[in-house]
């Protein structure tokens, strides 16, 4: 079969390169031609576009590249067309791929998978829409996206299981955790998240760093030199691609949300997440009027109840940070944090996402019943 898939992060880079690998031990004659990253091109064949050509994000930055994504999107889709896959399979990154969704149903009969739903139930409902019309299986890492899609949308779709959970537990079982008193900073991993966060969460830090070592996880996508600035007299330590091995071995951690914080619940580090955004107080109550769900970080949505404590908005300081940060380090705040994460990972289940998806998807292609 010839699988065709598009990816536009560093960690649809790393999804994909693993569903990639499964679909190859399940079909031997696997040909991939992608859109994505260093660890897709790693599994082989071809890296039509690299995902650091497609990555902006924001109003402005959109608008200022817009010339750029346009002529992305024309090469995408012309090359699908060229190549004519068995299937085309979209990663996460729904302002782009919904977009190709749409042209390929339209103009093609190549089925159309979505690995990594896109997160409408936060923002952009109505995507819906354009999900029921364009996309012909969706799989789901989240398992309280099958209720919202299921039941509120009559969609069905696949919870496949969560492969960030597959992945932790495959590193503990390679390299048990081992704590040390280390505060990890996970600051995202676009230069916007990283400006706006990082420097916020190294003031917070100060008052521990006598007694903690302060260590920084570097983005892939982010060059070193960006570091510098923010890092530069601090004491902060920075490691580049080992933010499982920081998780393993840290006591604490502050994280920017997104699926950072979900890593940092499965190594079971508490942890402070904060976000900070332009027009604090308007961006608070937006939040609160316009947002379809109670929270922001995967950790509390898995869990439907508040987990780790969220500070975005109007309750993003440097203040709040430590303060926060100091409950955790020790005592019950610590220790009912913890129970939480157990929570959470029971509900995600011991299912292997990428292999799982891949044998749905194989059978599909070949007629099979589920």
């Amino acid at each position: 079969m010839k699988y065709y898939l598009i990816a536009g992060e560093a960690s649809g880079d790393l999804h994909a390169s693993h569903l990639m690998r499964s679909l190859k031990e399940i079909d031997s004659h696997a040909e991939f031609r992608f859109f994505g990253g260093d660890l897709m091109a790693a599994v082989g064949d071809t890296l039509v576009k690299h995902y650091r050509e497609l990555a902006y994000m924001g109003f402005v930055p959109v608008l200022l590249h817009l010339p750029t994504i346009l002529g992305n999107m024309k090469r995408c889709k012309r090359d699908i067309t060229e190549w004519q896959p068995d299937c085309v399979i979209l990663v996460d990154y729904p302002g782009f791929n919904l977009n190709i969704a749409k042209y390929v149903k339209s103009r093609t009969n190549i089925p159309v998978y979505y690995y990594i739903s896109p997160k409408i139930w936060a923002w952009k409902e109505y995507r819906i829409k354009n999900i029921k019309r364009d996309v012909d299986e969706l799989f789901s890492i989240l398992p309280f996206e099958v209720e919202f899609f299921e039941q509120k949308h009559h969609y069905p779709i696949h919870y496949v299981g969560n492969p960030s959970a597959d992945e932790v537990r495959e590193f503990l079982a390679a390299s048990p955790s081992h704590k040390e008193k280390i505060i990890a900073l996970l600051a995202g991993s676009r230069k916007q998240e990283i400006k706006d966060n990082l420097p916020a969460m190294i003031e917070a830090v100060k008052p521990y760093m006598q007694h903690y070592r302060v260590v920084l996880a570097g983005a892939p996508s982010i060059e070193p030199a960006y570091y510098d600035s923010f890092l530069q007299g601090s004491g902060v330590e920075i490691v580049y691609n080992q933010t499982y091995e920081l998780l393993s071995k840290s006591h604490a951690a502050i994280v920017t949300s997104g699926t950072a914080t979900l890593e940092t619940a499965l190594f079971r580090v508490p942890q402070v997440v904060c976000y900070e955004t332009p027009l604090p107080l308007f961006i608070g109550w937006a939040r609160k009027k316009l947002l379809k769900v109670k929270y922001i970080s995967l950790v509390n949505l898995i869990a439907d109840s508040e987990v780790v404590t969220e500070l975005v908005a109007d309750t993003f300081s440097v203040e709040n940070i430590r303060r926060e940060l100091q409950k955790i380090l020790d005592g019950p705040a610590r220790e009912t944090m913890l129970q939480g994460y157990d929570e959470v990972i029971r509900r995600l289940g011991d299912q292997k996402a990428p292999d799982n998806a891949a044998s749905i998807m194989y059978q599909l292609l070949n007629h099979q019943t589920i």
